[in-house]
């Protein structure tokens, strides 16, 4: 997943929580967040500063 499919999958999953025009989909909201997580399982650690 590039860092814009990553980008887009956030902004859906903000829209989807935060906007009060927007019809609440829970099964699309536990598919993003299932996306998001994989991602970060995915990418390697980050040092800790």
């Amino acid at each position: 997943m590039t860092d814009s499919d990553y980008a887009k999958l956030i902004d859906e999953l903000d829209h989807l929580l935060n906007d009060y025009d927007a019809p609440m989909k829970p099964d699309r909201v536990w598919s993003l967040l299932a996306e998001v997580s994989r991602h970060d399982l995915e990418a390697p650690p980050q040092p800790e500063e």
